[in-house]
Order: structure tokens, then C-alpha cells, then sequence
């Protein structure tokens, strides 16, 4: 069930196929690393996709199929950034697992508003319809699907999970600011809205008043009932330096990680209202890779205990 009045209405089911979406380059880029460049209708343009393929990949057959970890980036990153900042590689527990990391861009994991116009870029219709078309039809992806990401793209994973109920059997945050209604939220975004060099960002959503309710179809606790079949595991530091700081952290860092906090603090009761499985983490740390490459260890038991088909254990 919708949240009660309009505010969620019209929040879209999975889109009926990809239609002219295609593989134009292959590349090995390392042991079991495949990028794949996408020429994207969605897009209007290309976007690459890096595949870390589970052991046996490489001799397929064209029936074999592998459950799938979507792993998401942050703002202005790109598919390399996890297999850069973190030891996702090495995780022996995803050798059985087709773990696909996508280019996003700026993209905020949204179809943009465009002011109207909708079009180019439409991320949410590039990975959840074009891209996952193409890794079901070529590459071996199964239709058992778990998301997790970091910074913006745990937003993103809780935002994919909300709007297309049932496609992912679970989903992980790690720093996501993942209220987009919050007062500071909305607050922050006004700011940037007020930058000359931001300003197109009023083509994602359109403005926080007069199309509040847009901003409400993405906004993961606006969404909040949708995700009750969906167990998350849900992490974040306070902007205090923590025990993998091992640097002075920047003052970005430590802002940034104190605002997601606020979301995330605002976000959980709202979940375990909706009655949604929650697994938190909650630590001190800042808004950096190694507190994101913990995460994703201490998250996979719930997530691949779900796109295994095993019971999930409250942790």
C-alpha cells in the first residue's frame, strides 16, 4: 500500500523492454573484469557497464545463468570506482555471484524531469530496463537481484528497490542520502539549485515546491511501504573520525557523512513503521571508501542470504 494522499501517485512498474539499447565494445580489463560499452537510448549516448563475472563465466553455456549484485557508485564516479576504493575483487563469497557496476554519471538514479520535456538522461530506464535486458539476454545475469551502493548510489539502491517492488530481493545504503524531502535535504539542494553551474539540476526533479510530488515518487521514505517485502541493511557514520580514518578527514567529508546521518536517522523509523526489515549499522566515521568497503562485508550475509533464496536472519 501507497503512502496515504497523492504525494506517491503514479510511481511507474518495470518498463516493458529495452528496444535499441546495445553492446557497441568489449573489454577484459582484469582477472574475471568485463567492461561493456552501451550505446543508450535512455542516454542519448554511451555509458559503460563493468561485469565482475563469477568463476566459470568464461565458458558459459548459453542457458547458465548467475544471481546478481548491482554494486552503485556516488555522484560524479563511474563504474570503476568499487573495484578501485574497495577489495570487492577478492571476496570469495562472490565468485558464484555476477556483480554489475554501471556507469551513473550525475545522474541522481533518476529518470530526469527535464522540465516537462522527460527524455535523455533517464538512468532509472537505462539500468532497471535497457542494461538488464542486455545482461539477461548475453551475459548470464539471472532474475535473482540484490542492489547496494555508496554515498549517492545508496540512495539509489533504496530508490531502485522502492519503485520497482519485487525486483531486488534486498538492498544496502552505505552513506545514501536517502530522505530527499528532509528539510536539510531539500535545503541543500536549494543551494545547489542556486549555483549558475548546478542550476540543470532543477532537470532532475523540478523544483521542490512546485513539483514536490515528483520529488516524492523519489524519495525512499515517501516510499517507504513499497520496500516491506525488501530487507535493507542500512549504514552510515555521525562525521566523527573513526578508526578507519587514517588521515585527517577533510571538512567535506566529515559534513557530508554528518548530513547523510541526519537522513538516515530520519529514514529507519519510518521504514520499521512500514514494516520493513532493517539491519542497521550505525558507527562513527566520515564520508570515505574504507568505511564503504566494510560495509559491504559486514552487508553481504543478509544480501546474498536473499539472492540465494536463504531465510534472512535478523542481525
Amino acid at each position: 500500500m501507497l503512502l496515504s494522499g497523492s504525494l506517491v501517485a503514479g510511481v511507474p512498474g518495470p518498463a516493458a523492454g529495452a528496444p535499441g539499447a546495445r553492446v557497441i565494445a568489449e573489454a577484459t580489463v582484469g582477472d574475471r573484469l568485463v567492461d561493456l560499452t552501451i550505446d543508450s537510448p535512455a542516454l542519448g549516448r554511451t555509458a559503460t557497464v563493468r561485469l565482475l563475472t563469477p568463476a566459470g563465466w568464461d565458458r558459459r553455456d548459453r542457458d547458465d545463468r548467475w544471481p546478481v549484485l548491482y554494486l552503485l557508485h556516488g555522484v560524479s564516479g563511474s563504474h570503476a570506482d568499487w573495484t578501485a576504493d574497495s577489495d570487492v575483487e577478492d571476496i570469495d563469497a562472490l565468485r558464484d555471484v555476477l556483480v554489475v557496476m554501471p556507469d551513473a554519471g550525475e545522474g541522481t538514479y533518476t529518470n530526469w524531469w527535464n522540465r516537462g520535456r522527460h527524455g535523455p538522461p533517464a538512468w532509472e530506464t537505462f539500468h532497471l530496463d535497457e542494461l538488464r535486458t542486455i545482461l539477461e539476454g548475453r551475459y548470464g545475469a539471472g532474475t535473482a537481484r540484490v542492489v547496494a551502493g555508496l554515498s549517492m548510489g545508496g540512495y539509489g539502491a533504496l530508490l531502485y528497490a522502492a519503485r520497482r517492488p519485487g525486483m531486488f530481493r534486498a538492498a544496502a545504503s552505505y552513506s545514501g542520502p536517502v530522505h530527499l524531502l528532509h528539510p536539510e535535504s531539500v535545503s541543500r539542494w536549494r543551494a545547489v539549485f542556486a549555483d549558475p553551474e548546478y542550476a540543470r539540476y532543477l532537470d532532475v526533479w523540478g523544483d521542490p515546491d512546485a513539483r514536490r510530488g515528483n520529488w516524492a515518487r523519489h524519495d525512499p521514505y515517501h516510499l517507504a511501504d513499497r520496500l516491506r517485502p525488501t530487507p535493507i541493511f542500512l549504514a552510515c557514520g555521525d562525521g566523527t573520525p573513526g578508526p578507519l580514518d587514517v588521515t585527517e578527514p577533510d571538512e567535506w567529508d566529515i559534513d557530508a557523512e554528518t548530513f547523510d546521518r541526519a537522513l538516515n536517522e530520519s529514514l529507519l523509523p519510518r521504514l520499521r513503521r512500514a514494516g520493513v526489515r532493517v539491519v542497521t549499522d550505525f558507527y562513527p566515521g566520515t564520508h570515505v571508501p574504507a568505511y564503504w568497503e566494510r560495509e559491504l562485508h559486514r552487508s553481504l550475509p543478509l544480501l546474498l542470504d536473499a539472492v540465494h533464496g536463504r531465510t534472512i536472519i535478523q542481525r
